[in-house]
């Protein structure tokens, strides 16, 4: 559903009911991306709110805009976990033990496509992660 926008960037609460439309999208997106999704969902309508003024319409939807906001929110998130795939990427499987063979099997299976998936987004650019996980989490275009 398309809200008009006209009254809403002067008016807070219009402001707020447009935003509000996105906001369970925008946390679902986030979530899919991290476990802090409802932090940053809330920081995206906060930042949104104390942006309002700056919103161009001429440049897109309050959508995308939404999406822009919590797409550079995760960003400082982001870094520590591309830190965190390449150090996983690196690391070994742990020893296996005799006595749980079937779980360390498992665990080592588990480990070794963890070890795959993020040495391939690790060598994604910051702007080609944020467009597969657009694509495959917000079913952006």
């Amino acid at each position: 559903m398309t809200m008009s926008l006209d009254g809403a960037i002067a008016d807070p609460e219009r402001f707020a009911t447009v935003f509000d439309a996105h906001y369970e999208e925008i946390r679902r997106y986030i979530g899919r991306l991290l476990d802090i999704a409802e932090d940053l969902a809330a920081e995206t309508c906060r930042i949104a709110f104390r942006r309002r003024a700056s919103f161009d319409a001429a440049k897109g939807g309050i959508r995308a805009w939404s999406y822009g906001i919590a797409t550079h929110l995760t960003g400082k998130h982001r870094r520590a976990e591309l830190r965190r795939y390449r150090a996983l990427a690196r690391s070994a499987p742990p020893a296996a033990d005799d006595g749980h063979s079937q779980r360390i099997v498992e665990r080592v299976a588990a480990r070794v496509t963890v070890q795959k998936l993020s040495a391939a987004l690790a060598r994604l650019s910051r702007g080609e992660r944020d467009v597969v996980l657009l694509v495959a989490y917000g079913g952006l275009t």
